[in-house]
């Protein structure tokens, strides 16, 4: 009889434990936690706009990007020709602390007929992102490319402006994407989710994928118990990241 009581507590306690952890959600807070608050990641920068690097030592140098070179897609050397001399300067990336760049026409086209080609992206994307005339902003970081490489700068999109404060996330110009499904060449259904970025919050920078995302849930946000209440990583997707990033943002400073 003692053993069964245990039992029946121990499954209670569980079962109420369990219930503490899962948060259901609305459909209306589902749709609004799975809208794409990140930029839009770029490879190829315009080479008919000005770009801006700044280096470590603070000088500044504009030009016409002329030449990037990568690795894994990340940025390791760039060429700035001078608008007046013509002259090309090739630069490292240790040697620089952050730039400026115009993404170039024919990949914003590219990106628009990637989004117009996902019926999902109409409800969790904007378009004006694939289309933008802002600058691009790259900061140089140390990064050990998908946690495998030794540690290296390169210089990373940063895709997160305005809530990267306290975690800064930047584009994996090699992440793959979720698949989904069509029928003869009609718009595709499902899928497109991209499945990791570069992240960095304190001074740690990892690669992050989906696969991970729940192992690394509390070291991200953790350190907030309100929002851990509200948004427990048995309760979230992976399609959420770019809003929990900012939601955390928000709730952390208050």
């Amino acid at each position: 009889m003692k053993f069964r009581a245990l039992l029946l507590a121990f499954c209670f306690v569980s079962v109420a434990t369990f219930a503490q952890d899962k948060v259901k959600y609305s459909k209306e807070e589902i749709k609004k936690m799975e809208m794409y608050l990140f930029n839009e990641g770029f490879n190829t920068p315009s080479p008919k706009k000005t770009s801006t690097v700044i280096l470590k030592d603070g000088t500044t140098h504009k030009g016409f990007c002329s030449k990037i070179d990568t690795k894994k897609g990340q940025i390791f050397e760039v060429a700035i020709k001078d608008s007046i001399s013509k002259k090309s300067t090739t630069f490292n990336a240790d040697q620089i602390d952050e730039m400026y760049v115009y993404p170039s026409n024919a990949e914003k086209y590219a990106k628009v007929a990637k989004y117009m080609g996902n019926i999902r992206n109409f409800g969790t994307k904007s378009l004006n992102k694939n289309t933008t005339n802002e600058r691009i902003h790259f900061v140089n970081q140390t990064v050990s490319l998908k946690n495998k490489k030794d540690d290296k700068e390169f210089l990373m999109q940063v895709i997160n402006p305005g809530f990267d404060d306290i975690i800064s996330v930047y584009y994996d110009p090699r992440a793959k994407e979720t698949t989904g499904f069509s029928v003869m060449g009609s718009p595709q259904l499902g899928g497109g989710v991209i499945k990791s970025y570069y992240v960095k919050k304190g001074n740690k920078v990892m690669w992050l994928h989906k696969d991970d995302f729940e192992d690394n849930y509390d070291f991200l946000f953790g350190d907030n118990a309100e929002f851990m209440k509200k948004y427990p990583k048995k309760s979230v997707e992976w399609d959420y990241f770019s809003f929990l990033v900012s939601e955390y943002t928000q709730m952390t400073n208050g």
